[in-house]
């Protein structure tokens, strides 16, 4: 397992060791001992799992405390361009997004601590998305970003996003205050 880390401090990118033969393959998609190695200390208590179409565009997301989430991310089936934004307000790297593509193919996961607004968008129909959490997922908690807030310049592929209503009304960073 190769644990990269990203420009902005905190985000890991976890390249699994893949065997592959004639019957298929077989990676080691979580390992503790690794993950405590690289930095990654939270207990994961929920896994989430999504089915998307392409042109979807799923947040930007967060839970604040007392039930503030880490995020270890991967894909199954099909292949999506995973977004975070960093709202920690002290980060001097505050109101910055950092993107990656993970997909079926790359095999790719991506580790996102507390304290970042995230969200992915759908490159391929039927896309099947992995989310392993450190808190319980808690309505009262939850929080986000307009997706395709100018400030923030996040680069979506699509022209013509599928977006959620709820999605559609989230504040934009100039107007967001950070419970981080």
């Amino acid at each position: 397992m190769k644990i990269t880390t990203t420009p902005i401090d905190g985000l890991l990118v976890i390249e699994p060791q893949i065997f592959k033969d004639s019957r298929g393959y077989f990676f080691e998609s979580y390992n503790q001992d690794k993950m405590k190695a690289a930095g990654i200390v939270l207990p994961f208590v929920q896994d989430n799992q999504s089915l998307s179409q392409m042109g979807a565009v799923r947040g930007l997301h967060f839970q604040a405390a007392p039930f503030e989430q880490g995020k270890l991310v991967r894909v199954v089936a099909g292949a999506v361009r995973d977004v975070v934004v960093d709202i920690r307000k002290n980060s001097p790297t505050y109101g910055q997004h950092f993107s990656i593509d993970l997909s079926a193919e790359n095999q790719l996961m991506f580790w996102i601590p507390p304290g970042f607004a995230h969200g992915f968008e759908t490159l391929e129909n039927n896309t099947v998305f992995l989310y392993k959490c450190t808190n319980m997922y808690d309505k009262n908690s939850e929080g986000g970003l307009l997706w395709n807030d100018p400030a923030i310049g996040i680069k979506w592929q699509t022209s013509d996003a599928i977006v959620s209503e709820k999605d559609q009304i989230l504040p934009l960073l100039k107007d967001f205050v950070s419970p981080f």
